[in-house]
C-alpha cells in the first residue's frame, strides 16, 4: 500500500492550486443557488372592498413554482386555489448536484496532490483519468450553468407580479390585482456567475493535467533522446 508522504509543495504548483480555487469556486456555485429563498407579493382588492389584501408566496430551491400557491380557495369567493406557473427543478438540481460532485472531486484529487503526489506523477493511469474527469467536469459546467441560466431568467419571468396580473382570468373579472413586488435575485444570478467561471477554471485546469501525463511527456522525450539525433557528417 502506498505511504502517505504529506508535502503542500503542490498547492504553490499550478495544478494544485488550480484545483484548490475550483474546491472554493464549486462551494459558491451551488450554495448561492440551493441556499435561496425569495417571495412574490399580489395585491388584490375585491368587489366591494375598499382595501387592498397582500397575498404573499414564498419560493426556493428547487423552484418548483407549480407547487406553491398564489391565492387560496374563497379569496374574493373564488372556487379555485391559484398557484404559481412553472417547474424549474430540473435546471436547478442538475447545476447544484454538478457543483457538489465537483466540490467532491476536488476534496479528493487534493488529497492525491498533497499526500501521495509520488504515486500519482510515478504511475500513468492516475494523470490519465484525473484529466479525463477534468475535461468531464468542464463540460458539465458548461451545459449546467448555460441550462440554470435559462431557467434563472423563465423564473424572473414567472414570479414577476406584473406578469402573473396579467396571465390571471381572476384578475380580469370584478377583481382588482395590482404587483406588491418580489424579491432580487441577485444571487441566483451570482451562482451562474460562478458556474461559468468554475467552466473556465476546469478548462484552464485541462492543460496543467495533460502537462502530467506520458502524451505531453514522451514525445519531450522523444525529442531530447541523444539516439535519434543523426551522426554529424564527416568532412572527406
Amino acid at each position: 500500500m502506498a505511504r502517505l508522504q504529506l508535502d503542500l509543495g503542490p498547492l504553490k504548483e499550478p495544478i494544485g492550486f488550480i484545483k484548490l480555487l475550483e474546491w472554493i469556486f464549486a462551494i459558491f456555485g451551488f450554495a448561492t443557488s440551493c441556499g435561496f429563498t425569495g417571495k412574490t407579493t399580489l395585491n388584490v382588492k375585491c368587489k366591494n372592498d375598499s382595501t387592498f389584501n397582500e397575498f404573499a408566496s414564498t419560493f426556493q430551491y428547487p423552484f418548483r413554482l407549480n407547487f406553491i400557491v398564489l391565492l387560496p380557495k374563497n379569496t374574493c369567493n373564488s372556487s379555485q386555489t391559484t398557484y404559481l406557473v412553472g417547474d424549474f427543478s430540473p435546471s436547478a438540481e442538475f447545476f447544484v448536484a454538478v457543483g457538489v460532485l465537483a466540490f467532491l472531486y476536488c476534496m479528493a484529487a487534493l488529497v492525491v496532490y498533497v499526500g501521495y503526489l509520488h504515486v500519482y506523477r510515478d504511475g500513468k493511469r492516475g494523470p490519465i483519468i484525473d484529466l479525463i474527469v477534468t475535461v468531464i467536469f468542464a463540460f458539465l459546467w458548461l451545459v449546467s450553468s448555460s441550462a440554470w441560466g435559462k431557467g434563472l431568467t423563465d423564473l424572473k419571468y414567472s414570479t414577476n407580479p406584473d406578469v402573473i396580473k396579467d396571465s390571471l382570468s381572476f384578475c380580469k373579472n370584478e377583481v382588482e390585482c395590482s404587483s406588491g413586488g418580489v424579491s432580487s435575485m441577485g444571487s441566483l444570478n451570482v451562482s451562474v456567475m460562478f458556474g461559468f467561471l468554475n467552466l473556465i477554471l476546469w478548462c484552464g485546469n485541462a492543460w496543467f493535467v495533460y502537462k502530467e501525463t506520458s502524451w505531453h511527456a514522451e514525445p519531450e522525450q522523444h525529442q531530447q533522446d541523444p539516439g535519434n539525433v543523426p551522426p554529424p557528417a564527416q568532412n572527406p
